[in-house]
């Protein structure tokens, strides 16, 4: 749905942009931000700075769903000698940590994109501007995203090499490694197994 609603728009904006044509000058780009922001240097701190942040709540997440793990085997092994009382405290105490383990899964995910959007913001806002200034020094009348573009150039424009050296920034070589792979969105926290379904705890009816 949102894909469409997309191309919907991008088609809205060339039907437009053609209209306009007809009555004025138009000088058309496209660029690629997540292509300008792999070629920046911050790019590089913001990749590891994610990259840290998820790996300290892989591991209490781990640590989390370990201690779950050897909750539940400690409960299969005594649970034919376990009273009713006892039993129904210690699947107690395992729904609880379930329900923690699921809490914290869901913690760390809008950590992980808070932390990320925090990074990106201020790097999105550079861009922008370089956009919009290199824009209007070179007479464009619009300029759309390449990922929405439906038709164009296979090898692109010089719109963004034109934002890349205002940035001063020289971009890699064609063929070799980005200088990162940090794309808005991309990240999340790494899941652990889903407890309810690795080792389920049965009520005794």
């Amino acid at each position: 749905m949102n894909k469409l609603k997309s191309l919907l728009v991008a088609a809205f904006l060339l039907v437009s942009v053609a209209s306009f044509a007809q009555t004025g000058n138009v000088k058309i780009g496209y660029t690629n931000a997540n292509y300008i922001i792999s070629q920046l240097p911050e790019s590089r701190q913001i990749e590891s700075d994610l990259k840290a942040h998820s790996s300290q709540l892989e591991k209490e997440l781990q640590n989390k769903y370990k201690s779950y793990q050897e909750k539940v085997e400690a409960y299969k092994k005594g649970a034919p000698t376990m009273t009713d009382v006892v039993r129904a405290d210690r699947e107690k105490e395992l729904t609880t940590l379930q329900a923690s383990i699921e809490e914290f899964q869901r913690n760390a995910d809008a950590s992980l994109q808070k932390k990320e959007q925090s990074a990106l913001e201020p790097v999105m806002t550079k861009i922008q501007k370089s956009i919009d200034k290199v824009a209007k020094e070179n007479a464009y009348t619009h300029i759309f995203t390449a990922e929405a573009l439906l038709y164009g150039p296979e090898d692109g424009n010089s719109f963004t090499d034109l934002v890349l050296k205002d940035l001063g920034v020289t971009p890699a070589p064609k063929g070799s490694p980005a200088a990162s792979t940090v794309t808005p969105g991309a990240n999340a926290a790494p899941k652990a197994a889903t407890p309810a379904t690795t080792a389920p705890v049965k009520k005794k009816k």
